[in-house]
Protein backbone atom coordinates (compact mmCIF):
# COMPACT_ATOMS: atom_id res chain seq x y z
CA UNK A 1 0.00 0.00 0.00
CA UNK A 2 0.94 3.26 -1.16
CA UNK A 3 1.57 6.26 1.40
CA UNK A 4 1.56 10.17 1.49
CA UNK A 5 5.27 11.34 1.51
CA UNK A 6 6.49 14.80 1.46
CA UNK A 7 10.30 15.87 0.88
CA UNK A 8 11.60 19.21 2.42
CA UNK A 9 15.00 21.12 1.46
CA UNK A 10 16.59 24.18 3.41
CA UNK A 11 15.97 26.14 1.02
CA UNK A 12 11.67 26.21 1.72
CA UNK A 13 11.40 23.59 -0.94
CA UNK A 14 8.75 21.18 -0.24
CA UNK A 15 7.55 18.80 -2.79
CA UNK A 16 5.35 15.73 -2.01
CA UNK A 17 2.47 13.58 -2.82
CA UNK A 18 -0.84 13.14 -0.59
CA UNK A 19 -2.44 9.57 -1.31
CA UNK A 20 -6.33 10.01 -0.51
CA UNK A 21 -8.84 6.73 -0.40
CA UNK A 22 -11.54 6.74 -2.79
CA UNK A 23 -14.70 8.14 -0.77
CA UNK A 24 -17.43 5.61 -2.02
CA UNK A 25 -16.82 2.65 -4.39
CA UNK A 26 -19.29 0.48 -6.00
CA UNK A 27 -18.64 -2.95 -6.86
CA UNK A 28 -20.76 -5.44 -9.09
CA UNK A 29 -20.81 -9.18 -8.02
CA UNK A 30 -22.22 -11.53 -11.29
CA UNK A 31 -24.83 -13.98 -10.13
CA UNK A 32 -26.79 -15.42 -13.25
CA UNK A 33 -25.63 -18.50 -14.03
CA UNK A 34 -23.32 -19.06 -10.27
CA UNK A 35 -22.49 -17.51 -7.23
CA UNK A 36 -19.55 -15.95 -6.35
CA UNK A 37 -18.92 -15.32 -3.05
CA UNK A 38 -14.98 -15.16 -4.03
CA UNK A 39 -15.17 -11.92 -6.34
CA UNK A 40 -17.51 -10.40 -2.98
CA UNK A 41 -14.24 -10.99 -1.38
CA UNK A 42 -11.42 -10.25 -3.71
CA UNK A 43 -13.01 -6.89 -5.20
CA UNK A 44 -14.09 -5.38 -0.87
CA UNK A 45 -11.32 -6.28 0.68
CA UNK A 46 -8.60 -4.27 -1.10
CA UNK A 47 -11.19 -1.32 -1.02
CA UNK A 48 -11.37 -1.92 2.81
CA UNK A 49 -7.83 -1.90 3.02
CA UNK A 50 -7.03 1.21 1.04
CA UNK A 51 -9.95 3.18 3.34
CA UNK A 52 -12.82 3.63 1.49
CA UNK A 53 -15.41 5.18 3.31
CA UNK A 54 -18.37 3.35 1.49
CA UNK A 55 -18.55 0.34 -0.36
CA UNK A 56 -22.13 0.12 -2.38
CA UNK A 57 -22.23 -3.90 -3.22
CA UNK A 58 -24.65 -4.60 -6.66
CA UNK A 59 -25.59 -7.76 -6.82
CA UNK A 60 -28.98 -9.36 -9.20
CA UNK A 61 -31.03 -11.71 -7.31
CA UNK A 62 -31.97 -14.97 -8.56
CA UNK A 63 -35.33 -16.11 -9.56
CA UNK A 64 -36.64 -16.33 -6.11
CA UNK A 65 -35.74 -12.71 -5.19
CA UNK A 66 -32.99 -13.50 -3.51
CA UNK A 67 -29.63 -12.95 -3.26
CA UNK A 68 -27.19 -16.52 -3.16
CA UNK A 69 -26.61 -16.78 1.10
CA UNK A 70 -22.92 -17.39 0.44
CA UNK A 71 -22.74 -14.53 -1.41
CA UNK A 72 -24.61 -11.96 1.43
CA UNK A 73 -22.31 -14.10 4.04
CA UNK A 74 -18.97 -13.09 2.08
CA UNK A 75 -20.33 -9.61 2.16
CA UNK A 76 -20.87 -9.05 5.77
CA UNK A 77 -17.53 -10.66 6.31
CA UNK A 78 -15.75 -8.47 3.34
CA UNK A 79 -17.79 -4.96 4.83
CA UNK A 80 -19.74 -4.10 2.42
CA UNK A 81 -21.90 -1.11 3.73
CA UNK A 82 -24.89 -1.46 1.63
CA UNK A 83 -25.98 -4.56 -0.53
CA UNK A 84 -28.94 -3.85 -3.16
CA UNK A 85 -30.27 -6.57 -5.30
CA UNK A 86 -30.22 -5.37 -8.90
CA UNK A 87 -27.75 -6.59 -11.78
CA UNK A 88 -27.10 -6.01 -15.26
CA UNK A 89 -26.26 -2.21 -16.98
CA UNK A 90 -28.87 -0.85 -15.37
CA UNK A 91 -27.08 -1.95 -11.98
CA UNK A 92 -23.98 -0.23 -13.25
CA UNK A 93 -26.16 3.22 -14.93
CA UNK A 94 -27.24 2.99 -11.25
CA UNK A 95 -24.02 3.47 -9.55
CA UNK A 96 -22.41 5.75 -12.19
CA UNK A 97 -25.40 8.34 -11.67
CA UNK A 98 -27.04 7.47 -8.55
CA UNK A 99 -31.15 6.92 -7.88
CA UNK A 100 -33.48 7.54 -5.39
CA UNK A 101 -32.19 4.44 -3.44
CA UNK A 102 -28.62 4.09 -4.79
CA UNK A 103 -26.04 6.90 -3.79
CA UNK A 104 -24.04 7.61 -6.85
CA UNK A 105 -20.28 6.25 -6.48
CA UNK A 106 -16.97 7.44 -7.40
CA UNK A 107 -15.70 4.13 -9.42
CA UNK A 108 -17.10 0.55 -9.85
CA UNK A 109 -15.36 -2.43 -9.96
CA UNK A 110 -15.76 -5.83 -10.49
CA UNK A 111 -16.31 -8.35 -13.41
CA UNK A 112 -20.09 -9.53 -15.07
CA UNK A 113 -21.28 -10.30 -18.68
CA UNK A 114 -20.93 -8.55 -21.96
CA UNK A 115 -23.97 -6.08 -20.84
CA UNK A 116 -22.04 -5.23 -17.66
CA UNK A 117 -18.57 -4.26 -19.36
CA UNK A 118 -20.42 -2.55 -22.45
CA UNK A 119 -22.10 -0.40 -19.50
CA UNK A 120 -18.65 0.16 -17.64
CA UNK A 121 -17.22 1.85 -20.87
CA UNK A 122 -20.11 3.99 -21.14
CA UNK A 123 -20.27 5.87 -17.72
CA UNK A 124 -16.57 5.53 -17.75
CA UNK A 125 -15.35 9.25 -17.08
CA UNK A 126 -18.58 10.11 -15.42
CA UNK A 127 -17.00 7.65 -13.11
CA UNK A 128 -14.08 5.87 -12.83
CA UNK A 129 -13.73 1.69 -13.32
CA UNK A 130 -11.41 -1.04 -13.01
CA UNK A 131 -11.49 -2.45 -16.48
CA UNK A 132 -13.52 -3.44 -18.97
CA UNK A 133 -13.70 -7.25 -18.20
CA UNK A 134 -14.28 -9.63 -20.82
CA UNK A 135 -14.91 -13.49 -20.69
CA UNK A 136 -12.40 -15.80 -18.56
CA UNK A 137 -9.23 -16.88 -20.03
CA UNK A 138 -6.30 -19.41 -19.52
CA UNK A 139 -3.57 -20.31 -21.15
CA UNK A 140 -1.12 -23.31 -20.69
CA UNK A 141 2.47 -22.96 -21.75
CA UNK A 142 3.33 -26.91 -21.56
CA UNK A 143 6.32 -29.24 -22.91
CA UNK A 144 6.63 -32.66 -22.92
CA UNK A 145 6.95 -33.18 -19.45
CA UNK A 146 3.31 -31.99 -18.62
CA UNK A 147 0.85 -34.09 -17.12
CA UNK A 148 -2.04 -34.24 -19.40
CA UNK A 149 -4.47 -35.02 -17.56
CA UNK A 150 -3.15 -32.12 -15.38
CA UNK A 151 -3.71 -29.34 -18.19
CA UNK A 152 -6.86 -30.69 -19.57
CA UNK A 153 -8.56 -30.27 -16.55
CA UNK A 154 -7.04 -26.84 -16.17
CA UNK A 155 -7.97 -25.50 -18.97
CA UNK A 156 -11.35 -26.51 -18.43
CA UNK A 157 -11.89 -24.78 -15.23
CA UNK A 158 -12.02 -21.51 -17.40
CA UNK A 159 -13.87 -23.17 -19.90
CA UNK A 160 -17.33 -23.58 -17.83
CA UNK A 161 -17.28 -19.94 -16.82
CA UNK A 162 -19.06 -18.73 -19.84
CA UNK A 163 -19.64 -19.88 -23.74
CA UNK A 164 -17.29 -17.20 -24.42
CA UNK A 165 -14.34 -17.98 -21.89
CA UNK A 166 -11.09 -18.94 -24.34
CA UNK A 167 -8.83 -22.05 -23.68
CA UNK A 168 -5.75 -22.23 -25.22
CA UNK A 169 -2.47 -24.89 -24.87
CA UNK A 170 0.63 -24.08 -26.16
CA UNK A 171 2.91 -26.69 -26.45
CA UNK A 172 5.99 -27.86 -27.93
CA UNK A 173 5.00 -31.12 -27.75
CA UNK A 174 2.91 -33.14 -30.13
CA UNK A 175 2.57 -36.03 -28.62
CA UNK A 176 1.26 -33.87 -25.62
CA UNK A 177 -0.94 -32.08 -27.55
CA UNK A 178 -2.89 -35.26 -28.59
CA UNK A 179 -3.64 -36.50 -25.35
CA UNK A 180 -4.81 -33.32 -23.84
CA UNK A 181 -7.44 -33.41 -26.43
CA UNK A 182 -8.74 -36.64 -25.52
CA UNK A 183 -8.44 -35.80 -22.01
CA UNK A 184 -10.52 -32.76 -22.22
CA UNK A 185 -13.29 -34.62 -24.31
CA UNK A 186 -13.12 -37.57 -21.70
CA UNK A 187 -13.66 -34.51 -18.74
CA UNK A 188 -16.63 -32.55 -20.69
CA UNK A 189 -18.68 -36.09 -20.64
CA UNK A 190 -18.10 -36.33 -16.72
CA UNK A 191 -18.49 -32.72 -15.64
CA UNK A 192 -22.17 -31.03 -14.50
CA UNK A 193 -21.70 -28.17 -16.52
CA UNK A 194 -20.44 -29.86 -19.88
CA UNK A 195 -22.60 -28.20 -22.14
CA UNK A 196 -21.22 -24.59 -21.71
CA UNK A 197 -17.47 -26.11 -21.43
CA UNK A 198 -18.04 -27.57 -25.13
CA UNK A 199 -19.57 -24.58 -26.43
CA UNK A 200 -16.29 -22.77 -24.94
CA UNK A 201 -14.40 -24.89 -26.45
CA UNK A 202 -15.92 -24.94 -29.96
CA UNK A 203 -15.50 -21.53 -30.34
CA UNK A 204 -12.70 -20.10 -28.55
CA UNK A 205 -10.51 -23.49 -27.41
CA UNK A 206 -7.50 -24.12 -29.11
CA UNK A 207 -4.07 -26.02 -28.73
CA UNK A 208 -0.83 -24.75 -30.80
CA UNK A 209 2.31 -26.45 -31.51
CA UNK A 210 5.13 -24.14 -31.55
CA UNK A 211 8.71 -25.52 -32.73
CA UNK A 212 10.30 -24.42 -30.19
CA UNK A 213 10.15 -22.82 -26.37
CA UNK A 214 10.73 -19.53 -27.83
CA UNK A 215 8.36 -19.82 -30.59
CA UNK A 216 5.47 -20.72 -27.85
CA UNK A 217 6.36 -17.93 -25.45
CA UNK A 218 6.04 -15.41 -28.23
CA UNK A 219 2.68 -16.71 -28.68
CA UNK A 220 2.25 -16.74 -24.72
CA UNK A 221 2.73 -12.83 -24.75
CA UNK A 222 1.00 -12.12 -27.91
CA UNK A 223 -1.52 -13.48 -26.70
CA UNK A 224 -1.17 -11.68 -23.23
CA UNK A 225 -3.70 -14.13 -21.50
CA UNK A 226 -5.65 -13.15 -18.04
CA UNK A 227 -4.13 -16.65 -16.46
CA UNK A 228 -1.56 -17.92 -17.55
CA UNK A 229 -0.05 -21.42 -16.68
CA UNK A 230 3.72 -22.63 -17.50
CA UNK A 231 4.30 -26.50 -16.77
CA UNK A 232 7.44 -27.13 -18.29
CA UNK A 233 10.81 -28.35 -17.53
CA UNK A 234 12.44 -25.24 -16.28
CA UNK A 235 9.31 -22.89 -15.05
CA UNK A 236 10.96 -20.31 -13.57
CA UNK A 237 13.12 -20.06 -16.18
CA UNK A 238 10.60 -19.49 -18.48
CA UNK A 239 8.43 -17.32 -16.09
CA UNK A 240 11.54 -14.38 -16.63
CA UNK A 241 10.28 -14.30 -20.43
CA UNK A 242 6.86 -13.70 -19.92
CA UNK A 243 5.88 -10.10 -20.48
CA UNK A 244 2.13 -10.40 -20.32
CA UNK A 245 0.14 -12.03 -18.74
CA UNK A 246 -2.80 -11.44 -15.97
CA UNK A 247 -1.55 -13.42 -13.35
CA UNK A 248 1.36 -16.69 -13.89
CA UNK A 249 1.04 -19.56 -11.86
CA UNK A 250 4.31 -22.07 -11.62
CA UNK A 251 4.76 -25.83 -12.28
CA UNK A 252 2.05 -28.16 -12.32
CA UNK A 253 0.47 -27.96 -8.93
CA UNK A 254 0.07 -24.36 -9.21
CA UNK A 255 -3.52 -24.91 -10.72
CA UNK A 256 -5.72 -21.76 -11.96
CA UNK A 257 -8.17 -22.33 -9.28
CA UNK A 258 -5.70 -21.68 -6.58
CA UNK A 259 -5.91 -18.46 -7.58
CA UNK A 260 -9.27 -17.99 -7.89
CA UNK A 261 -10.24 -18.66 -4.00
CA UNK A 262 -6.66 -18.94 -2.01
CA UNK A 263 -3.30 -17.52 -3.26
CA UNK A 264 -2.48 -14.22 -4.79
CA UNK A 265 -3.50 -10.86 -4.39
CA UNK A 266 -6.65 -10.43 -6.72
CA UNK A 267 -8.20 -12.95 -8.92
CA UNK A 268 -9.85 -9.77 -11.02
CA UNK A 269 -7.26 -9.75 -13.13
CA UNK A 270 -6.93 -8.37 -17.05
CA UNK A 271 -8.21 -9.90 -20.31
CA UNK A 272 -8.74 -9.58 -23.93
CA UNK A 273 -5.06 -9.03 -24.48
CA UNK A 274 -4.91 -5.89 -21.69
CA UNK A 275 -2.33 -7.81 -19.51
CA UNK A 276 0.01 -5.69 -21.94
CA UNK A 277 -0.99 -2.92 -20.16
CA UNK A 278 -3.45 -3.19 -17.35
CA UNK A 279 -2.62 -4.99 -13.75
CA UNK A 280 -4.56 -7.08 -11.76
CA UNK A 281 -6.82 -5.08 -9.16
CA UNK A 282 -5.15 -4.10 -5.74
CA UNK A 283 -5.40 -1.76 -2.98
CA UNK A 284 -3.76 0.85 -5.46
CA UNK A 285 -7.05 1.28 -7.61
CA UNK A 286 -9.24 2.45 -4.79
CA UNK A 287 -6.69 5.31 -3.94
CA UNK A 288 -5.91 8.33 -5.86
CA UNK A 289 -2.54 10.34 -5.36
CA UNK A 290 -2.38 14.88 -5.24
CA UNK A 291 0.87 16.40 -5.89
CA UNK A 292 2.31 18.74 -2.76
CA UNK A 293 4.33 21.90 -3.93
CA UNK A 294 5.17 24.37 -1.73
CA UNK A 295 8.06 26.84 -1.97
CA UNK A 296 9.19 29.91 -0.01
CA UNK A 297 10.49 33.11 -1.96
CA UNK A 298 13.42 32.26 -1.59
CA UNK A 299 13.09 29.08 -3.23
CA UNK A 300 11.31 30.30 -6.28
CA UNK A 301 13.38 33.22 -6.43
CA UNK A 302 16.38 31.21 -7.70
CA UNK A 303 14.15 29.89 -10.60
CA UNK A 304 11.23 32.01 -11.02
CA UNK A 305 13.09 33.30 -14.36
CA UNK A 306 13.71 30.01 -15.95
CA UNK A 307 9.52 29.54 -15.41
CA UNK A 308 9.02 32.91 -16.92
CA UNK A 309 11.11 31.88 -19.98
CA UNK A 310 9.26 28.51 -20.41
CA UNK A 311 5.84 30.23 -20.16
CA UNK A 312 7.23 33.29 -22.66
CA UNK A 313 8.55 30.43 -25.38
CA UNK A 314 4.75 29.05 -25.06
CA UNK A 315 3.51 32.45 -25.93
CA UNK A 316 1.46 31.83 -22.24
CA UNK A 317 2.44 35.59 -20.92
CA UNK A 318 -0.55 34.96 -18.01
CA UNK A 319 1.73 32.02 -17.18
CA UNK A 320 4.71 34.23 -16.96
CA UNK A 321 2.95 37.21 -15.38
CA UNK A 322 1.72 35.00 -12.22
CA UNK A 323 5.53 34.37 -11.70
CA UNK A 324 6.44 37.80 -12.39
CA UNK A 325 3.86 39.72 -10.15
CA UNK A 326 5.76 37.93 -7.03
CA UNK A 327 8.82 40.08 -7.77
CA UNK A 328 7.75 43.44 -9.03
CA UNK A 329 8.98 45.33 -5.98
CA UNK A 330 12.84 43.78 -7.17
CA UNK A 331 12.44 44.48 -10.80
CA UNK A 332 10.94 48.22 -10.44
CA UNK A 333 14.36 48.74 -7.51
CA UNK A 334 16.12 46.80 -10.42
CA UNK A 335 15.11 49.32 -12.91
CA UNK A 336 15.49 52.51 -11.10
CA UNK A 337 18.87 51.81 -10.39
CA UNK A 338 20.02 51.67 -13.63
CA UNK A 339 18.30 54.74 -14.70
CA UNK A 340 19.00 56.76 -12.39
CA UNK A 341 19.70 55.08 -9.14
CA UNK A 342 18.99 57.10 -5.87
CA UNK A 343 18.83 56.60 -2.21
CA UNK A 344 17.91 58.56 0.49
CA UNK A 345 17.57 58.30 4.54
CA UNK A 346 16.19 60.80 7.09
CA UNK A 347 16.74 61.25 10.51
CA UNK A 348 14.85 63.80 12.90
CA UNK A 349 16.26 64.04 16.68
CA UNK A 350 15.62 67.05 19.31
CA UNK A 351 18.88 68.85 18.04
CA UNK A 352 18.79 67.84 14.34
CA UNK A 353 16.63 67.01 10.94
CA UNK A 354 18.25 65.86 8.54
CA UNK A 355 17.52 64.08 5.04
CA UNK A 356 20.59 62.56 3.14
CA UNK A 357 20.46 61.84 -0.54
CA UNK A 358 22.73 59.60 -2.62
CA UNK A 359 23.06 59.08 -6.37
CA UNK A 360 24.57 55.58 -6.39
CA UNK A 361 26.58 54.34 -9.36
CA UNK A 362 27.81 50.86 -9.33
CA UNK A 363 27.51 48.01 -7.06
CA UNK A 364 28.99 46.66 -3.61
CA UNK A 365 29.19 48.93 -0.62
CA UNK A 366 28.59 52.22 -0.31
CA UNK A 367 29.26 54.73 2.62
CA UNK A 368 28.42 57.77 3.51
CA UNK A 369 30.25 59.72 6.62
CA UNK A 370 27.66 62.38 7.16
CA UNK A 371 30.01 63.92 10.11
CA UNK A 372 27.50 63.37 12.53
CA UNK A 373 28.77 60.28 15.19
CA UNK A 374 25.24 58.78 15.07
CA UNK A 375 24.17 58.59 11.58
CA UNK A 376 26.29 56.83 9.27
CA UNK A 377 24.56 55.52 6.32
CA UNK A 378 25.87 52.30 4.55
CA UNK A 379 24.20 50.29 1.53
CA UNK A 380 25.16 46.74 1.54
CA UNK A 381 24.57 45.99 -2.33
CA UNK A 382 22.09 46.38 -4.94
CA UNK A 383 19.88 43.78 -3.27
CA UNK A 384 19.62 45.00 0.15
CA UNK A 385 18.57 48.81 -1.59
CA UNK A 386 16.20 47.22 -3.66
CA UNK A 387 14.39 46.57 -0.59
CA UNK A 388 15.11 50.13 1.30
CA UNK A 389 14.36 52.33 -1.70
Amino acid sequence: MQYSWFDSKPDGTILGQKVTALQRVGVYVPGGKAAYPSSVLMNIMPAKVAGVDEIVMVTPPGKDGKVTPTTLVAAKEAGADKVYKVGGAQAIAALAYGTESIPKVDKIVGPGNIYVALAKKAVYGFVSIDSIAGPSEILVLADETANPRFVAADLLSQAEHDEMASAILVTTSMELAEKVSAQTDAFVKELSRGEIIQKSLDNYGHILVAETMEDAIDAANSIASEHLEIVTANPFEVMTKIRNAGAIFIGEYSSEPLGDYFAGPNHVLPTNGTAKFFSPLSVDDFIKKSSIISYSRNALEKIHTDIEKFAEAEHLTAHANSIKVRFENKRKGAVSVMQNRIGSCKRKTKETDIELTINLDGQGKNQIDTGIPFLIICWMDLQDMDYLI
